[in-house]
């Protein structure tokens, strides 16, 4: 595994002389300037520095679609007292809370010679413990600044010194910070020069490699491993000529620990110690994460394939570009730029991701609090062009999905306060607005109450019928408005509500569902995860109902919130539920283990194959969780549509192996807010042989893959191994025929549990259901020639039939 970098921002050096600058340090403090585009209630700008102790402001309170910037500047600072020809560095150091969701908050300080702002390093992060209301009484993290060298300034520079906090909401409807009293000190750096960028990586269980970039001449160092809060090193550390990287080893499992490093010139002359950088080891536990930061910020909210060669990449959104780091074959990333249009409306609530125009590229939804933008590809992936339309829409989860079943990629919106939204696909590529019982010509209803109250939608495969069916996880409001609705396909170009007959019809406060086959036994069943009050686990009966077997399944003492979503983590063969940053390791039999009691390195937020070894890692702000893997077997599957969409989207996959079956739906935009990898992964645990690879693509048509090789891609082109004219038999007898309105099917072997598709003479699906009984009402169709299709268990068989 390639090496793996964590770069900590936090940078605190200590000097052997400091002076606290002329400026009064502490809030309030009248001669402070408060500047911006924001609001002054009292839950919004919660602390004003002029006169209170703190700084802080509540971007949640300030509502959704106000551009929010503040910033707290300084009176002026002569620093013409503490300038030192030779160098002089000058630090900012506070304490702090932030509830970071891709804000920019960061410290600037003002350049009198250009007139401008400069940033003082880098933005800050999100801090551990922060609350989602009046910030000033979360858990503080303390800062300090990284060192500015004054000793270049101008005069000007010099005695015209300000500096700032600066918040920009960075059009994401957030939550907030607060600020304590800072205080700006001057320090003469020692003879021997500080080391810089210390980092760690490859944290595991008991060790850790240590890096860090020598300050100039020196050939050792000293480094000092200890516990947090230990303090600056009173003695010496151990002593070491390594580094990039130096091995820390002997180390206790899930602790945390606290570096420092200083440098060594000979004699009595050493650097300043540099620290504390803290980190944690890993839990011993079934599958480990190292991290890596990766400088990615604006909309970061997704991993997929964006250019056809079905590595998964890491895509970011801005007004006017999409930032791609592209997977490479070689390990690694390139990070490329396109320009877009300047978008009407940005991802502050969802993305999804999929080729819809069909051209081998990745196109993009950005799905905001007041409408949707569609950026589309070119055929070479290297610009944008922009569709939008002017309907206000207060999005939640986005999807694509062929609705219509026409082969063509379309869009699916959860709206909060109106009807669902959806936009369907003309074949090339041009979308159509619909919105559910608003818009007069909308095809069908994909849920139409009033107040909305939409937020995790996901489309599933639940009857196995062989279409796709949504499922939409409600919040808010009156109990109609927050039940659970289920979206069932009737296989005719209609839907159904059914969610009570289902058993599915709670009022759970939740933002997203997540589905999969978690007993192994060829059906979805589905976890309902609660952004407030108690998790529900249901199993599917396999008869279009679902029985709730929460009690004792080992899922109610996972975290709430707004994510879940399943994978195979450690690639045992058995789904696992990762639900808000915990992993619930599947059993295969509907219960579930925290093994890791509490994963420590892994967050909820973009999915995927970073580095193409066959195990699921997650992105999420600006940080990859690298899965460390297990000795478990594997295999991913692509899908390339050719009848159906290019993505095969809402294929359902299964694969077969001495253990059983396993099962997974192509699926674009699971969760709630972001999108992950369209590759179909199958973990298959010590089994050494998969006996076969079923795809049932939307168009209807079935591939059929045996003996394929395992701990590897596989690329599946729709159609390329079974035709639907090698399933015509002479033992499956239908009559009459021709026929005017009833067919009635004659078989040697049990119909039970079969699904039934009816194709046009071009090949076109046009009826599709089980088969409840041995007669299919054809009096719908048009006169003309049909192909009847029969699926039960691995036997597929057709014949034709003439409708008159």
């Amino acid at each position: 595994m390639k090496k793996i970098t964590l770069a900590l921002f936090l940078f605190s050096a200590f000097f052997s002389f400091s002076q606290t600058l002329n400026q009064p340090a502490s809030w309030p403090n009248s001669n402070w300037t408060i500047t911006g585009n924001y609001l002054t209630g009292a839950t919004i700008f919660e602390a004003d520095p002029t006169v209170s102790t703190n700084f802080a402001y509540d971007d949640d309170d300030a509502l959704n679609g106000h551009d929010d910037d503040i910033a707290a500047e300084s009176p002026v600072i002569n620093l013409t007292a503490a300038y030192n020809a030779t160098e002089t560095w000058i630090t900012v150091g506070t304490s702090y809370v932030f509830h970071d969701f891709g804000e920019i908050l960061i410290l600037q300080y003002w350049d009198a010679d250009s007139g401008s702002w400069v940033n003082w390093g880098n933005e800050l992060s999100g801090t551990q413990n922060p609350p989602t209301d009046n910030f000033c009484s979360g858990t503080y993290e303390n800062f300090s600044s990284d060192p500015l060298n004054i000793s270049s300034f101008s005069t000007n520079q010099l005695s015209n010194f300000r500096y700032r906090i600066s918040y920009d909401d960075n059009n994401i409807w957030g939550y907030g910070f607060c600020f304590n009293s800072p205080t700006i000190s001057s320090q003469i750096p020692p003879a021997c020069p500080n080391i810089s960028n210390l980092s760690i990586s490859n944290i595991n269980v008991n060790s850790a490699n240590v890096y860090w970039q020598q300050g100039s001449t020196e050939t050792s160092w000293e480094i000092a491993v200890q516990a947090p809060g230990s303090g600056i090193p009173s003695g010496s550390g151990t002593s070491t000529t390594s580094n990039n990287p130096y091995p820390v080893s002997g180390l206790a499992s899930s602790t945390s620990y606290e570096i420092f490093v200083r440098g060594f010139c000979g004699g009595t002359d050493y650097s300043n110690w540099v620290g504390p950088l803290t980190f944690t080891t890993l839990l011993d536990s079934r599958v480990n994460f190292s991290t890596q930061s990766i400088s990615i910020g604006n909309y970061d909210l997704t991993v997929v394939d964006m250019n056809g060669d079905h590595l998964d990449d890491i895509v970011s959104a801005s007004s006017s570009n999409v930032n791609v780091h592209y997977q490479l074959s070689t390990g690694g990333f390139n990070e490329v730029d396109i320009s877009t249009p300047n978008a009407d409306f940005l991802p502050g609530w969802s993305m999804a991701a999929a080729d819809y125009n069909r051209d081998g590229q990745t196109d993009l939804l950005y799905g905001s609090g007041s409408g949707v933008s569609f950026m589309k590809s070119n055929s070479t992936g290297t610009g944008f062009t922009q569709f939008s339309v002017p309907d206000y829409v207060f999005s939640q989860r986005s999807n694509f999905i062929d609705i219509n079943n026409d082969g063509n990629l379309d869009a699916f919106v959860c709206h909060d306060v109106a009807p669902n939204v959806y936009y369907i696909n003309d074949g090339s590529g041009n979308l159509t607005f619909y919105q559910s019982n608003v818009t007069p010509t909308a095809p069908v209803n994909l849920g139409d109450y009033a107040s909305g109250g939409n937020y995790g939608s996901i489309w599933i495969d639940y009857d196995n019928d062989r279409d796709m069916d949504m499922f939409i996880a409600k919040c808010g409001g009156s109990e109609a408005r927050r039940t659970n609705i289920m979206m069932t396909n009737n296989g005719d170009g209609t839907f159904s509500e059914n969610a009570q007959a289902l058993g599915l019809a709670d009022i759970i406060q939740t933002w997203s569902s997540s589905w999969g086959d978690y007993d192994n036994d060829g059906d979805m069943d589905v976890f309902v995860g609660a952004s407030s009050g108690n998790h529900k686990l249901m199993r599917n009966n396999g008869n279009s109902t679902f029985t709730d077997v929460t009690t004792g399944a080992g899922v109610t003492g996972a975290p709430t919130g707004h994510e879940n979503v399943s994978y195979d983590i450690d690639n045992d063969g058995y789904l696992d539920i990762l639900c808000n940053g915990t992993i619930l390791y599947g059993k295969g039999d509907l219960t579930f283990e925290d093994a890791d009691n509490g994963q420590l390195n892994y967050k909820n937020g973009s999915f995927g194959d970073l580095n193409s070894d066959g195990f699921i890692d997650a992105y999420y702000n600006g940080t990859i969780y690298w899965n460390l893997t297990t000795p478990n077997n594997w295999i991913t599957i692509n899908t390339v549509g050719v009848q159906s969409n290019i993505d095969g989207i809402g294929a359902r996959v299964e694969i077969t192996t001495s253990n059983g079956t396993q099962i997974r739906d192509v699926r674009s935009g699971e969760g709630f807010e972001f999108m992950s990898t369209l590759n179909t992964h199958f973990g298959i645990g010590t089994e050494t042989e998969i006996d076969n690879i079923t795809i049932y693509w939307p168009s209807g048509v079935i591939d059929v893959i045996s003996d394929p090789a395992i701990n590897t891609p596989l690329e599946v082109i729709e159609g390329a191994t079974l035709s639907l004219e090698n399933s015509f038999v002479n033992d499956l007898v239908i009559y009459p025929n021709p026929t005017k309105d009833v067919l009635k099917i004659s078989s040697t072997e049990s119909l039970q549990d079969a699904i039934y598709t009816i194709f046009d003479i071009n090949g076109k699906r046009v009826m599709n259901s089980k088969l409840n009984q041995n007669t299919i009402d054809v009096s719908t169709l048009n006169t003309g020639n049909y192909i009847l299709r029969i699926v039960s268990g691995n036997s597929i068989k057709s014949q034709k039939f003439i409708k008159q």
